[in-house]
């Protein structure tokens, strides 16, 4: 018997492509998060705190994934990765340098901030499929784990310093030059992309039509569990447990009645939970599996009602830490659990369609988000968040069991038909040689 081979937590980072790939995206993602931090505060100036301007943008920046998502995993599959991202990392560039252009000559309004965000939408939804299924072709399968949870510790590396550098930034020059050090930030992931070097050629252009590929990709996960069960998952979490950024300012500012400062805390502290949940998840060195997957989301369920109960802002603070923690194990395990099991050539499709309903959600959680604070309170929408991960974890979880003991039942029957059948001709055989049963 074979001894198991735990591999170190970080021994993606070996490979040379990978490193490249990686560290462009943390440059890159630390000016996204800048601009996102500056951007709410440039539509809050622009429509004198405009909470539901706010919203709106927010909206319309996730609908495109929503509404394209699967189109996005189509492409991705499509053509060659490293092109497609060439492409729409240009475009997010382009978007980001005309945002700055137009609020340091004062020309911004609230009409182009909408068609701005939408924008970058679209390209976010093309964008993210290639994305996450190009480092199954940076690393090998047996690195693809590793590589998926540095991907997550880089992006909420990013998340944790980016709204502070912005903050910093506007305070000192005002929002328009933040926009524009997002723009230069994309040189970094340009420059990555255009010195990776595989040896695997490019795959062939499918003469398909789109509907077809979507379709094989939705067939692909209708059947294979591994898959169904983290798509599932992440739709009812990602819809009615992800939405701490509309959550916890809602907390911040009515229950707490906190400021500007105070509530970067909390951010920072969501942020930096992420984080430890991302390096925990790459040093435990086990492979992803639906039960840890299950068991996870449960945790997590349970600490999103606890975090709704918390009586005082110190409390909160520490638990979000803590829940930002299991969030990011949740997403990183749905993840890797993907690119390990989707089928190479359709893996953009199925990535697309796990990121439609991660990100899909929030044009559809944020306003019933809103809808519930403002029936029940603010505490409220973190304890629904919660119950509902609970209760989706558990049914799941139950009815993958019996699936999975369904499958094994049908495969040991099968074994045993086989093996009757194999008797049965062998004994033929013999009579019909007339060698006797002995």
């Amino acid at each position: 018997m074979s001894a198991v081979v735990r591999l170190p937590a970080t021994h993606a980072l070996a490979v040379r492509n990978f490193r490249r790939y990686l560290l462009g995206q943390l440059v890159s993602n630390i000016g996204t998060w800048m601009q996102r931090a500056a951007q709410d505060l440039l539509v809050l100036h622009t429509t004198g705190n405009s909470g539901s301007a706010v919203g709106i943008v927010t909206a319309l920046q996730f609908l495109p994934q929503t509404l394209l998502g699967l189109t996005g995993g189509v492409l991705a599959d499509r053509y060659p990765k490293r092109r497609t991202l060439l492409l729409t990392q240009t475009a997010m560039a382009a978007q980001s340098l005309l945002l700055g252009l137009l609020t340091v000559t004062g020309a911004v309004n609230l009409p182009s901030l909408y068609a701005l965000a939408f924008a970058l939408g679209t390209a976010t939804a093309v964008d993210g499929p290639a994305r996450n299924a190009y480092i199954g072709e940076l690393v090998s399968h047996e690195r693809t784990a590793s590589a998926v949870s540095l991907n997550a510790a880089q992006f909420n590396v990013a998340r944790a310093i980016g709204p502070a550098l912005a903050g910093l930034t506007v305070a000192a020059f005002g929002t328009g030059p933040v926009f524009l050090l997002n723009t230069v930030s994309y040189l970094a992931v340009l420059y990555g992309l255009s010195t990776i070097r595989t040896d695997t050629p490019d795959a062939p252009v499918s003469a398909r039509p789109g509907p077809t590929r979507a379709r094989e990709a939705l067939r692909h996960i209708a059947t294979t569990p591994e898959l169904l069960l983290p798509i599932s998952l992440i739709a009812f979490v990602g819809t009615f447990g992800l939405n701490f950024q509309v959550t916890v300012s809602l907390v911040a500012i009515t229950v707490f009645h906190t400021g500007a400062a105070a509530f970067g805390c909390l951010s920072a502290a969501y942020a930096l939970g992420g984080l430890l949940g991302a390096v925990y998840w790459a040093r435990h060195g086990k492979p992803p599996t639906a039960r840890r997957l299950t068991s996870t989301t449960i945790g997590f369920g349970a600490l999103e009602v606890a975090q709704g109960l918390m009586p005082t802002y110190g409390s909160f603070l520490v638990l979000l830490f803590v829940t930002g923690c299991a969030a990011v194990t949740v997403t990183t395990t749905a993840n890797a659990l993907i690119q390990l099991h989707a089928d190479p050539p359709l893996r953009g499709r199925v990535l697309s369609v796990y990121f439609l309903v991660l990100l899909g959600g929030t044009p559809i959680g944020a306003p019933l988000v809103g809808l519930v604070s403002d029936a029940l309170g603010a505490r409220s929408t973190l304890v629904l968040g919660g119950v509902v991960s609970l209760v989706t974890a558990l049914t799941l979880s139950l009815s993958f069991a019996r699936r999975t003991r369904r499958r094994i039942r049908t495969s040991d029957q099968g074994v045993a038909a086989c093996a009757v059948r194999e008797s049965l001709t062998l004994t033929t055989c013999r009579n019909f040689l007339g060698e006797g049963p002995g």
